[in-house]
């Protein structure tokens, strides 16, 4: 498959110097078996994701070429979904529940404590990419509110204390 731009597009072709086009030939592997139609857009960034960890910046214009649209498209159903990551992933994600049950039983209290002992904002990692706090949508585990999740396993309920120290333990480089 060849990209092409037209002359008033923003986007240029991915820059082979930093692995760019590496990148983009990764996505278009991925894209095999894949309908060239819109509505299989989701499953292709899903599979990118699931693949790369993350959908990376070159990986929309081959996706734009790919399924006939724009970037500013692709782009705008990546930034639509909170789940489709646009960086790699830090080391360790907390994923902080904003679900009601959680919010109502101090979650918001939960949030302050995690974003300044870390000393990073929601959906935000720390510099060196070692912790990371992402927003995540209730799934459903309202028992154990407040909640955070760390590489998929539950802990809760969380009071702010405990956030605390759980926030150190992770700047420490201990486990959860």
């Amino acid at each position: 498959m060849v990209l092409s731009f037209n002359r008033s597009s923003r986007w240029s072709p991915p820059d082979a110097a930093h692995g760019g086009e590496e990148v983009a030939s990764q996505v278009r592997v991925l894209l095999e078996g894949i309908k060239p139609e819109r509505p299989f857009l989701l499953p292709a960034l899903h599979r990118i994701q699931e693949e790369l960890g993350y959908v990376p910046k070159e990986a929309v214009p081959v996706l734009a070429s790919y399924f006939n649209t724009t970037p500013a498209a692709i782009f705008g159903v990546i930034s639509f979904y909170s789940e489709i990551r646009t960086e790699p992933p830090p080391k360790v994600e907390i994923e902080w529940c904003s679900g009601p049950a959680c919010l109502l039983k101090g979650g918001g209290k939960v949030r302050t404590a995690l974003e300044a002992v870390l000393g990073s904002p929601m959906n935000s990692a720390l510099p060196d990419g070692s912790i990371g706090l992402r927003l995540v949508q209730c799934d459903g585990t309202c028992h154990l509110a407040p909640l955070v999740r760390i590489g998929g396993r539950y802990i809760g309920p969380l009071g702010v204390a405990e956030a605390i120290e759980l926030a150190r333990r992770l700047k420490e480089g201990k486990p959860p």
